[in-house]
């Protein structure tokens, strides 16, 4: 997920050198790095404060508190992160805050779809369940009854509700039976989804959840 193409700053680059290749790669905000340390993030903001776009970037007062994450960490840290402090990238370092590089928004979309099977062909459905009736076991056993296979599955909970939404994605978008059978067993499905362009929809709102959760 780490970027090869989106350049470090060092501190003799100028504001305006920043603010040029940010527009360049769509960007807010980039890494300044001398040799291999990363001394912090330079904001587009931070330069427009300073309002002198010639000062070498060592002269500019940083507004974040140098944000980065290492090559370990799992993808929901870089969305918590870069929601936080609502960064269109985020540095990756090594242990020894050694720079690696910098993961983009678009890279952070695009593992969010991996992790969540996104880019696998099949349809979602959603179950709303007491907390106290739910058993993955219960939920996969009828879904693989109807010869199909979860392929990602995430939980919702509401700290003022005693019920869980439980969003699968499985591997086939012919979902009646399953559906059928769910409601058989007395689970509520609230939603499904199998259409193309529905599931785009689905995506981002849920994606738009997510960020909105992790901004919290």
């Amino acid at each position: 997920m780490i970027s090869d193409v989106v350049p470090a700053m060092k501190t003799s680059d100028t504001g305006q050198t920043a603010l040029n290749w940010m527009e360049i790669f769509r960007v807010s905000q980039l890494p300044i790095v001398n040799e291999n340390d990363y001394l912090g993030l330079i904001s587009d903001s931070d330069i427009y404060d300073l309002n002198q776009p010639e000062e070498p970037l060592g002269n500019h007062p940083l507004s974040l508190p140098r944000p980065s994450v290492k090559g370990s960490q799992h993808i929901f840290e870089v969305l918590a992160l870069a929601a936080r402090h609502r960064l269109t990238v985020v540095p990756v370092v090594g242990e020894d805050n050694h720079y690696r590089g910098v993961i983009t928004y678009n890279e952070m979309i695009s593992g969010i779809a991996s992790f969540s099977s996104v880019d696998q062909p099949g349809g979602i459905i959603i179950l709303k369940v007491i907390s106290r009736d739910y058993s993955m076991s219960r939920i996969s056993q009828i879904v693989e009854s109807n010869d199909a296979r979860i392929l990602s599955m995430h939980i919702t909970s509401n700290p003022d509700s005693t019920s869980l939404e439980i969003t699968l994605k499985v591997n086939t978008n012919d979902l009646t039976s399953i559906v059928k059978t769910f409601e058989r067993y007395s689970y509520e499905v609230t939603t499904w989804v199998t259409d193309d362009d529905e599931l785009d929809r689905f995506y981002t709102d849920r994606y738009n959840l997510l960020m909105k959760y992790l901004n919290m």
